[in-house]
């Protein structure tokens, strides 16, 4: 497997294992106090975020696979549309993974301001300023990254 490969699935279990973290340090009053945060503090913002940038660095694993690099300018753009070009439109991967995808996206647009003017992403999801309002969105972001992550990487072993 090719370094840059391994690297970016590296990153993306990375990721993952810190959301899961997150999510269940959320729950934990007394862990959050020994962290000097505030105890009714949550993380579920954080969650959804390290979640899409599992599945990102994943995407773009198995991009460089096929011979294929996404840079910036709007990284996270180009390696959505070639993500759906390339697996997608093929048949090589099914739908449902482009749909886990964009709602990742979308949510961690929401967070982080990673997409500009997409016109597809506009009123798919509103989070909270409660953090706690953001638990049922933080556990679909697991399910979905971790489904992600399995099917990406079966295609990487192939």
């Amino acid at each position: 497997m090719d370094s840059k490969v391994k690297l970016y699935l590296e990153r993306a279990e990375n990721e993952f294992r810190l959301a899961k973290a997150m999510f269940n340090l959320s729950g934990i009053e007394e862990i959050k106090v020994q962290l000097e945060a505030n105890p009714k503090d949550t993380f579920y913002s954080a969650v959804i975020s390290h979640c899409y940038y599992a599945v990102f660095y994943c995407a773009k694993a198995s991009l460089l696979i096929k011979g294929v690099e996404t840079k910036a300018p709007e990284v996270h753009k180009k390696t959505l549309e070639e993500f759906k070009r390339i697996f997608v439109d093929t048949g090589k991967l099914d739908v449902e993974l482009l749909k886990i995808y964009r709602k990742m996206i979308v949510r961690a647009d929401e967070l982080l301001g990673i997409l500009k003017h997409e016109k597809w992403k506009r009123g798919h999801f509103t989070y909270h300023t409660i953090a706690q309002a953001n638990i049922e969105p933080a556990k679909e972001s697991i399910e979905n990254a971790k489904k992600f992550l399995i099917n990406i990487k079966e295609v990487i072993k192939k």
